[in-house]
């Protein structure tokens, strides 16, 4: 890259989300929150699966590849957006940008593949429950798995095939928090507005795609669950409609953004706070911390800590 690219910069600017002191506490109070939380519920999902033998299903497992991904997309520019929040001069070095770009379209298409999954999963338990065992095997779920991150990668690769290589001489000014293709790729030295539009909105169609399959799953569910009155009927049907709100704030933003490349509204930027922020820490709440069996796993193993720790041995005894 460096014998291709001589007159490449070394650095961006990012120019955050705001320059009001005001406005700055607050964001640095609640992302900081947002992002503890996220990473703390996430985590607490990962572990409360891996260790109870009975969350062991399908369900339970694609919930806890949702909630490493969550972990991941968190993590990819929130914490630098956080510790930049107050600082005078935010700056990204060339390698570091790119890093960003990586990892957001390995994160966001692994996860867009994963939702599919797991929409496939409640579709064939609820409306093939005769067959659900026998298709939902374990093979199948880690082949979704893995087939999620083997679309992310590919992904992100076919997006950074041409942007590594193109001359970066001149601005290097991002206005966001973090670096996304269709700014990055704007301050190039050379027209980029033809092939830009083929490689970002290429990024839209997946999302506007892979939404309307997923609206199409959640929509043939809602009707079947309709079907039936009885209350774990309405209970399946309040929790899919929770989980359709959630996949609407996922991809919405998205779509969006990457159907409409270059328009510089300062939309895009609160929009990207919901995919990459807000969204990670709604997940857990939404899809498995309102599950009856996940909250019983929890009360369990955060009680049965409480009393191992209290049947610890006291320094002091009294004689």
């Amino acid at each position: 890259m460096e014998g291709v690219n001589h007159s490449r910069v070394s650095a961006f600017v990012l120019l955050g989300l705001t320059d009001s002191s005001d406005l700055q506490i607050f964001f640095f109070v609640m992302f900081s929150l947002v992002y503890l939380m996220s990473m703390l519920g996430n985590c607490l999902i990962l572990l409360t699966v891996l260790f109870t033998p009975h969350l062991h299903s399908p369900m339970y497992f694609l919930l806890s590849n949702l909630s490493l991904i969550d972990m991941c997309l968190s993590s990819f520019a929130t914490p630098k957006m956080i510790m930049d929040i107050f600082a005078h001069h935010k700056t990204i070095s060339f390698e570091g940008c790119i890093s960003q770009i990586f990892f957001l379209h390995l994160f966001t298409g692994t996860e867009i593949v994963l939702l599919i999954s797991m929409s496939f999963d409640r579709y064939m338990a609820i409306c093939k429950p005769l067959h659900y065992s026998s298709v939902m095997s374990q093979r199948m779920c880690v082949g979704l798995v893995v087939a999620s991150w083997t679309v992310g990668f590919l992904h992100t690769m076919s997006q950074l095939a041409f942007t590594l290589y193109l001359p970066f001489c001149g601005p290097n000014v991002v206005d966001s928090f973090f670096c996304d293709l269709p700014l990055v790729i704007q301050l190039a030295c050379i027209d980029t507005y033809i092939l830009g539009i083929f490689m970002i909105s290429t990024s839209g169609v997946i999302a506007l795609i892979s939404f309307m399959l997923l609206l199409t799953s959640y929509i043939i569910v809602l009707v079947t669950i309709k079907a039936h009155s009885s209350s774990g009927s309405s209970k399946a049907f309040s929790t899919c409609t929770a989980h359709f709100i959630v996949v609407l704030m996922f991809f919405g933003p998205c779509i969006f953004i990457y159907v409409w490349p270059f328009t510089n509204f300062l939309m895009d930027k609160i929009l990207s706070i919901f995919y990459t922020i807000f969204t990670p820490f709604l997940n857990p709440l939404t899809y498995t911390l309102r599950n009856q069996e996940v909250k019983t796993a929890v009360r369990k193993k955060l009680s049965n800590q409480y009393l191992n720790i209290g049947k610890t041995t006291p320094i002091y005894s009294v004689q």
